[in-house]
Formats: structure tokens, sequence, C-alpha cells
């Protein structure tokens, strides 16, 4: 499945040729270090679109350096787009994704968040669902407080917080990822271990929950 890089409306004077319904985008917006997030982006993706009318829109951030601001070419060579505000603009709603660094988001992406104030200043994002997910490398790794402290800047812009209710029987049956606060995945020490079936399930749910309380709020 290839998701849209950005998508645009047409519109057609005809009378003969029928409407094409909006389509609204879901910004799943991560940063991977060794691809788990990114494959549990992947995954929410999936969900996203099992709404009609939703599609979801994958973007990443680039790496920082303690001692240099830019480290990384301005488009990467493979996978997702680098994140724009106007992005964060034009969404319907943001699933956001991060490895866990003791108990925190990562500083690419805090790095990226830090500069949204303008957004803040003009309340874009107030009144759009938000939903959070993350990997780690051990069980008890800081799964849950690196979900909460993604949560912050979202609700500094004013965003609503989707989580995953336990009336998904996924949450309930899980012996690896997965929380009320958002999807979470259990990598291993090596960052080796892939994203088993109950988290996938885990990642769809939320991502099928987000598009749809955004199609909600949008309808």
């Amino acid at each position: 499945m290839e998701w849209n890089q950005r998508r645009s409306a047409r519109s057609y004077n005809s009378s003969r040729i029928p409407r094409q319904p909006l389509v609204s985008d879901i910004l799943i917006l991560y940063y991977s270090r060794h691809g788990a997030v990114k494959e549990m982006a992947r995954w929410v993706a999936h969900g996203v679109e099992r709404v009609a009318g939703m599609s979801a829109r994958l973007r990443t951030v680039p790496k920082i350096s303690t001692v240099a601001e830019t480290v990384e070419p301005a488009v990467p060579d493979a996978g997702a787009p680098y994140c724009e505000l106007a992005d964060l603009e034009e969404c319907a709603g943001l699933a956001l994704g991060s490895p866990t660094r003791f108990g925190n988001m990562a500083a690419p992406l805090k790095y990226f968040w830090d500069g949204t104030a303008a957004l803040w200043l003009r309340g874009t994002l107030a009144g759009k669902p938000a939903a959070v997910f993350t990997s780690s490398s051990s069980l008890h790794g800081g799964q849950e407080t690196t979900l909460i402290s993604m949560m912050m800047p979202l609700l500094h812009h004013g965003m609503l917080i989707v989580g995953l209710p336990y009336t998904d029987p996924g949450l309930m049956r899980t012996t690896s990822g997965g929380t009320p606060y958002g999807a979470s995945h259990v990598a291993g020490a090596a960052s080796d271990r892939p994203v088993d079936d109950a988290e996938k399930q885990l990642c769809i749910a939320l991502g099928q929950r987000l598009a749809d309380t955004a199609r909600r709020l949008t309808g």
C-alpha cells in the first residue's frame, strides 16, 4: 500500500463527471532509529485507511546533533518525507510516534515540536484529534511515560487525545506491547524483535479509532 505524499483535490465543471468525495488526511508523524516505529507507523496507516474518506499521510523528522543543527539533507534519500508545518495545518488528525528515550520522546521529535509556536499562537491544531505510539527495548522500558510525555505538546496545542480503550479485546490479551495511552512495541535489547501480531492489531485499532474520530468531528 502506498500512502499519499500530498493529496490534492480537483474540481470539475462538467456535470457529466461525478463529484468525488473529499478525502481528509491523518498525519502520521514519527521518528524511527532502528525501524520499529517506522513499521508501527505503517500499521497505524492501515487502520486509518480502513475508514471511508480518510487517508494516511506519512511524515518523519531528521536527526539532530549536539554540535550542529543541520546534519541531514533537506530531502531524505528514502522513506517518508520530512514533516513541514503545512502538514500539521492541513491534517484532520495526528498520530505521533517515537522510540522511548529514558521515558521521554526522542530529541529529534521534541526539536520539531519546539518549532511549532506559530501554529500554537494561531490555534491551528485546536480541536483536532491526536494519538501516540512508541517502541522500547524492554517491556518496562518507559513506554507509558513516553506516551504521556508525547501528549504534553499536543494538549498545549489544544488537540483531543484518542487512546486505546479496554473495549478492544486485544488490549487485554497482549503479552508484549499495548497500553490504553496508545500503541506500543517491545523491540528487544538488540532492537531486532519484529512487531508481533498483537502489536500490529493494536496499531491498526489506534489508527482506525483516530480516523473515525476525525471523520466524526469534521463531518
